[in-house]
């Protein structure tokens, strides 16, 4: 995948905006609306969201670092995508039909006591990432890499992982949408 680093920076930016906007409307909900379940082994909103959270409290403190030591700056006008990249962005980003994925047993939040705390932690994850993009647009987004929460071996060029966590984040604000819509 090839695309200007303004446009892919600008869609992230967008998609990160949509996110906050849509779970600051969740502090309006009650618990039992934030904790419903549709079946004993489907996800709560709250659930979608502190599974998001965990994934956040690896990659933004491992970008911003990244962003920070990197000692590529910008200079390129276009993102050329890594292929291992590509393929973990794109497989994270929501289907027409849902692609259900299983989740590692650490990052499983189903069943934990949760309360809209974990929306008021997604915001601030969401506000972080939008000053990290901003940030990103001083360094390379190729020759920046970052490790991976799976391997410490693995790693992506920064632009891949933001596309990787951000589309993350649309698939379970996508999958919290439904839920709710279930309750409504």
């Amino acid at each position: 995948m090839k695309i200007p680093v303004d446009q892919l920076l600008n869609e992230l930016k967008t998609i990160t905006i949509n996110n906050i906007v849509f779970t600051d409307s969740l502090l309006n909900q009650n618990n039992e609306t934030l904790n419903f379940r549709s079946s004993e082994n489907s996800w709560s909103i709250l659930e979608c969201l502190e599974h998001l959270n965990f994934y956040g409290r690896f990659y933004l403190p491992e970008i911003e670092s990244r962003i920070e030591e990197s000692r590529f700056k910008s200079n390129k006008n276009e993102f050329r995508s890594g292929f291992l990249g590509n393929y973990f962005a794109n497989m994270m980003l929501p289907k027409k039909k849902l692609n259900k994925m299983k989740t590692l047993k650490v990052s499983n939040p189903i069943h934990k006591k949760l309360d809209n705390s974990v929306i008021s932690e997604f915001i601030n994850q969401q506000n972080k990432i939008l000053g990290l993009l901003e940030k990103a647009k001083t360094v390379d987004l190729e020759n920046t890499k970052t490790s991976i929460s799976i391997s410490k071996f693995i790693r992506l060029k920064l632009g891949d992982t933001f596309r990787f966590v951000i589309y993350h984040n649309l698939r379970h604000i996508k999958q919290a949408e439904r839920a709710l819509n279930q309750i409504i």
